[in-house]
């Protein structure tokens, strides 16, 4: 569906990105994994222009977009860029003076133009997805965490993107809260949705991801399917980082 090529990005003298490549099938669910700093949010952010590359390319297999990030982006690729993808962010990002409804009305209405009655319906339909059809009314001040993004994710289909974008989306969240939330995710992995998902929960990503790709220092240091990159890892810093991510885990379990 989509193939990643080099791309690179520099932040102040910074070298962040150093070229990565990546391709995506249609109903593919990527996992990035990766310490702190290793570039995996840049590069999520990089794919729907929210952060401009210095070099690399975008191309959409069945010929319907190429994007050269070395040449000037027209806005009319910009915005048929993002018209393809959607993006759940760490921190929710929910418009605050509006209900849960509105904001997963906004995107249909005031991007894509399409009438209130009709993207009314399909709102709702989608807060019922996400367990939420009883919350409608409600004002993101009056959700728990967990409630705020699941309405971020069913913000996100509601433009019925080829590809969800989702960068940690369970990071800003207590725990209690996590679980309803990979839930959610895990039924649209079911449901053949493309996701690319920046994530820290391992177990979540040994369980739903069909490839996983292992970021650090800006370039992708392993990439494989789910078993094989947890049982047989290939790369010493791949091993490195998935005992010291199991000793992490087991602290927590004995605290």
């Amino acid at each position: 569906m989509l193939d990643i090529k080099n791309i690179h990005k520099h932040f102040k003298g910074n070298e962040v990105l150093k070229g990565i490549d990546l391709s995506i099938e249609k109903g593919e669910v990527v996992a990035i994994l990766g310490p702190s700093g290793s570039g995996k949010t840049t590069f999520l952010r990089c794919l729907n222009l929210l952060e401009q590359p210095d070099q690399g390319a975008l191309h959409f297999t069945d010929g319907s977009l190429d994007i050269n990030f070395a040449e000037k982006i027209t806005k009319a690729k910009e915005l048929q860029l993002r018209r393809r993808s959607s993006m759940v962010f760490q921190q929710y990002n929910l418009f605050p003076h509006r209900t849960a409804l509105e904001n997963v009305m906004e995107g249909p209405v005031v991007v894509q133009k399409k009438s209130v009655a009709e993207v009314r319906e399909r709102a709702l339909k989608l807060l019922a997805k996400v367990g939420l059809q009883d919350k409608a009314d409600l004002y993101p001040s009056q959700l728990s965490g967990g409630q705020q993004q699941r309405v971020g994710i069913a913000r996100a289909l509601a433009v019925e993107p080829d590809l969800i974008l989702l960068d940690e989306p369970t990071s800003a969240l207590d725990p209690e809260w996590v679980g309803e939330v990979l839930q959610v995710l895990k039924m649209l992995a079911a449901e053949g949705w493309t996701m690319i998902i920046v994530t820290h929960e391992m177990q979540f990503a040994k369980d739903v991801a069909d490839t996983i790709v292992f970021m650090d220092g800006g370039v992708v240091v392993e990439k494989n399917n789910a078993k094989d990159f947890f049982d047989r890892p290939q790369q010493e810093r791949t091993k490195q980082f998935l005992m010291q991510t199991k000793a992490v885990e087991f602290e927590d379990y004995c605290i």
